[in-house]
């Protein structure tokens, strides 16, 4: 249950009220702010009337040419943008895909049609097959992959700035990354919170596990309605961290990561666009995608990127999986190594609290008995 974004509605607009995390008394945040939204408009002027010369960062148009800008120093606010293709080698289907899709194979649930199981309404009417499906793929049962640990390891070295996933499995916290370096885009099951506007008690994670695989429909302990997980319906908005965040990162980006997205949901597509006209960008992906309109692009709707015309200057794209794409980045970086011994290292420390919740389960178990 991967990619929110495959069944997100997007009707957010953007918010202007600063999110608490994002304020500072610091008077050259809001100078930063503004100078970003008017490079932003002096790019949109420029790129429409031809006018400028776009400066070319990138020696190659290569991931050999991506990681020798990244060893050179000159990249420090790398930003990843994160789908549901991140995530299908810990086990989770993404949505989308013909035969092994989330939406291929809803015909148990007995749905008047395959996105009805994240709409809100029909949620409040038909909440069990839902929560069945939860059941199925409910964080903790897997493991993050390669893809994951590559980006908290562009933390550790400090170059993250920031991962904007529409991913709701939790995999980029269980890899290590903090709520700070996540826009968890499409929400997240992390938290959830009772539907009723009036109450919106909120529950953890751990709480509503326990009524999941108890079979139980969660209700609220105050009011009695339904609660759920914190991620994006269809008919809910974005949130407001997503709007308030997006407007400081991305013109300061200087290196955009784009991995196992389509690019086709809005208004998480657009983000591409957002970057300053210099700004390297790369897709690693199983084919290509993003390459829009570029006049779409130029308006903030998405798209615009430019692999293969005589005009390309900064957009790479790496046909691979997301976890080979990332092995392949960090032995060019000098990582490989690194990165091995951190899935395996982590790995092994998952299993092993696996086990040890097991043995306590079948404990507890036997005492009952």
């Amino acid at each position: 249950m991967s990619e929110a974004s495959e069944h997100s509605n997007s009707k957010g607009v953007e918010e202007t009220t600063s999110d608490p995390e994002e304020q500072s008394n610091d008077s050259s945040e809001e100078e930063g702010a503004e100078n970003s939204e008017m490079d932003f408009l002096r790019n949109l002027f420029s790129r429409t009337l031809g006018l400028g010369t776009p400066e070319k960062v990138l020696d190659d148009l290569t991931l050999e040419g991506v990681a020798q800008y990244i060893l050179s120093g000159k990249c420090k606010n790398i930003l990843c943008m994160a789908g549901a293709g991140i995530s299908t080698s810990a086990g989770i289907p993404d949505f989308r895909s013909p035969d092994t899709g989330l939406y291929a194979n809803m015909k148990k649930y007995n749905l008047p049609y395959p996105e009805a199981i994240f709409q809100i309404d029909y949620f409040k009417k038909q909440p069990e097959p839902f929560f069945a499906l939860a059941k199925e793929l409910y964080p903790g049962q897997f493991r993050p992959t390669v893809c994951h640990y590559f980006m908290k390891l562009l933390k550790d070295k400090g170059l993250l700035k920031r991962c904007y996933t529409q991913n709701i499995d939790t995999l980029e916290r269980v890899a290590g990354l903090e709520s700070s370096d996540l826009i968890e885009a499409h929400g997240t099951f992390h938290t959830s919170h009772c539907v009723k506007f009036t109450c919106r008690k909120e529950y953890n994670l751990d709480w509503m596990k326990e009524k999941i695989f108890s079979d139980d429909i969660p209700r609220c302990e105050k009011c009695n309605s339904l609660v759920k997980p914190d991620i994006v319906f269809f008919g809910e908005s974005l949130p407001v961290r997503f709007f308030t965040s997006m407007k400081m990162d991305f013109p300061r980006c200087d290196l955009l990561i784009i991995m196992g997205t389509s690019l086709q949901v809005q208004p998480f597509a657009s983000l591409v666009s957002r970057v300053s006209k210099s700004c390297p960008r790369l897709l690693i992906n199983m084919e290509k995608t993003g390459q829009g309109d570029p006049m779409l692009g130029m308006l903030g709707m998405g798209g615009g990127m430019d692999f293969d015309s005589d005009k390309a200057y900064r957009d790479v794209v790496h046909i691979n999986t997301c976890d080979d794409g990332c092995m392949e980045l960090a032995d060019l970086l000098g990582w490989k190594a690194e990165l091995e011994e951190l899935v395996k290292r982590e790995h092994a420390r998952i299993d092993s609290q696996d086990e040890e919740g097991k043995s306590s389960e079948s404990k507890g178990a036997s005492a009952s008995s």
